[in-house]
C-alpha cells in the first residue's frame, strides 16, 4: 500500500511547498471547467424549458401546415392547398381523432381607445381550444352558436390583453381589427414565452375571421387555412393517423406517385426531438468555444511543471542516486500534474454551478447542471493533466543522475 501511496504524497509535498505557483496553475483549468458548466448548463436549461413547452401543448398533437411549391426542381414559398373541406373530410374519415381545428392567421392592427398593437389575429373553431390545451383566465371561449352566427367575438392572449386594457378588465370591451369592431369575451391562460406563443394571439371564430379579412379560395372554390390541429385519442395511434392523413390529402389534392406532398404533418413528438436535436447541437458548440479554455489551461500546467522539473533537478538527482527509478520519477511529476488538474476541476466546478444558479435566480434564463456535465468537465480536467503532464514528467525521469547533481 506504502508503494502506491508514496508518489502520491510526494506529489502532494510538491505542490504545497509552492501554493502560489500551484494554485496560478490551477486558475486556467477552474476558468476553463467554469466556463464549459456554465455555457452548457444554459444550453441544458434551453432545451429543458422548450421541451417543457412543446409538451404542454399536448403529446397527442398532430399540427399540418401547407407544403412548398415544386417548380423547375426547385422549392418556392408555402403552397396554398388546405381546406376547411380538407378538414372536415380528416375529421369525418380518420380514426382515432378526438377532435379537429382548421385555422386561418393574419396579422391585423388592433385598436382599443387610445392604444394599439399588432397581433396575429387567428380565426379557427370552438374545438380549437381543447385541441391546442389552452386555458380560458378571465370570460370564456367562443362557442358552436358563436361559429355558426358567424358573432364577431375575440379572445384575447395575456399579452395583448396586457398591451390593450392594461389595469382593466378587457371583457365586453370593444377592439377594431381594419373595418370589424369586435366584443372581447375572454382572455387565455399565459403561456409563457416559447415559439408561437399563444400570449400575443387573437381568437375568433372562423367564420367572423372571413368578415375581417378576405379568405382566399382555391381554383375549386375551397377555402383555404392556414393549418389544422388535431389529437388523438391515444398517442400510440399518432403514426397511423399521420400515413391515414398523408393518404387522404394526396388523394384530395390529386398529387400522382411521383409527386411530393403538397402539405407538412408535425406531432409534437417530431417537433420535441427535432428542437432537442438541434439545441443539442448547439450546446456541444458552446461546449466545445468553452473548452478552448482548458485546452490553454493545459498548456499553462505543461509550462508550470517544465518549469520545476528545471528547479528540482537536484532533488530528482539525489531521488535517483538513492535508488529512485524512472517510473517513480515519472510517476511522481505526472501525478502531481493530475492533482493540479483534479483540484482546479474540482473548483471549477463549484464556480460554475454558483454562476449557472446566479444566472437562474435572477430570471433571465433557465439553467440547468446535469450529472454527466459535471462528471465530463472533471473527467477532461483530469485528462489535460494527464496529457500536458506527460511530458514534463518523462523528461524528468530521463534526467542523467550525475548530470542532475551537478546542477546549481
Amino acid at each position: 500500500m506504502r508503494k502506491w501511496l508514496e508518489p502520491v504524497i510526494t506529489a502532494w509535498t510538491g505542490i504545497a511547498t509552492h501554493k502560489l505557483r500551484s494554485f496560478l496553475t490551477t486558475l486556467g483549468i477552474v476558468i476553463g471547467v467554469a466556463a464549459v458548466i456554465t455555457l452548457m448548463s444554459v444550453g441544458k436549461g434551453a432545451e429543458a424549458q422548450i421541451l417543457a413547452n412543446i409538451k404542454s401543448l399536448g403529446s397527442n398533437l398532430i399540427t399540418i401546415y401547407p407544403g412548398a411549391i415544386m417548380a423547375f426542381g426547385v422549392r418556392g414559398g408555402a403552397s396554398q392547398t388546405l381546406t376547411i373541406q380538407d378538414a372536415e373530410a380528416i375529421s369525418q374519415q380518420v380514426p382515432y381523432i378526438s377532435a379537429v381545428a382548421p385555422a386561418y392567421s393574419s396579422r391585423l392592427q388592433l385598436i382599443a381607445g387610445n392604444k394599439n398593437t399588432n397581433a396575429q389575429v387567428t380565426g379557427t373553431t370552438p374545438q380549437y381550444l381543447a385541441v391546442n390545451n389552452l386555458k380560458v383566465a378571465q370570460g370564456s371561449f367562443f362557442t358552436d352558436d358563436d361559429y355558426q352566427r358567424g358573432n364577431k367575438v375575440v379572445v384575447l392572449g395575456a399579452t395583448v390583453a396586457e398591451d390593450l386594457f392594461a389595469g382593466t378588465s378587457p371583457i365586453g370591451q370593444q377592439i377594431r381589427m381594419g373595418t370589424v369592431i369586435a366584443r372581447v369575451i375572454g382572455v387565455l391562460e399565459s403561456k409563457g414565452a416559447m415559439f408561437g406563443s399563444p400570449d400575443e394571439a387573437v381568437l375568433m371564430p372562423l367564420t367572423a375571421m372571413q368578415q375581417a379579412v378576405a379568405q382566399p379560395r382555391t381554383p375549386q372554390g375551397g377555402k383555404i387555412v392556414s393549418s389544422i390541429s388535431l389529437t388523438v385519442t391515444d398517442e400510440k395511434y399518432t403514426e397511423e393517423v399521420i400515413a391515414s392523413i398523408k393518404s387522404l390529402l394526396r388523394t384530395r389534392h390529386k398529387l400522382s406517385d411521383f409527386a411530393e406532398d403538397d402539405f407538412n404533418i408535425m406531432s409534437t413528438e417530431q417537433l420535441a426531438s427535432t428542437l432537442s436535436e438541434a439545441i443539442g447541437t448547439m450546446t456541444l458548440l458552446l461546449g466545445a468555444i468553452a473548452a478552448i479554455s482548458l485546452l490553454v489551461g493545459g498548456i499553462g500546467v505543461m509550462n508550470i511543471m517544465l518549469v520545476s522539473v528545471l528547479e528540482r533537478t537536484r532533488e530528482i538527482g539525489i531521488r535517483k542516486a538513492l535508488g529512485a527509478k524512472e517510473r517513480d520519477i515519472w510517476g511522481q511529476f505526472l501525478i502531481e500534474a493530475a492533482m493540479l488538474c483534479l483540484a482546479g476541476g474540482i473548483i471549477g466546478v463549484i464556480l460554475g454551478w454558483s454562476v449557472a444558479f446566479i444566472i437562474r435566480s435572477t430570471g433571465t434564463m433557465t439553467t440547468l447542471v446535469t450529472a454527466d456535465i459535471v462528471f465530463l468537465a472533471v473527467s477532461v480536467s483530469v485528462g489535460i493533466g494527464l496529457f500536458f503532464g506527460f511530458y514534463p514528467a518523462w523528461n524528468a525521469s530521463r534526467l542523467n543522475p550525475i548530470e542532475a547533481l551537478r546542477a546549481e
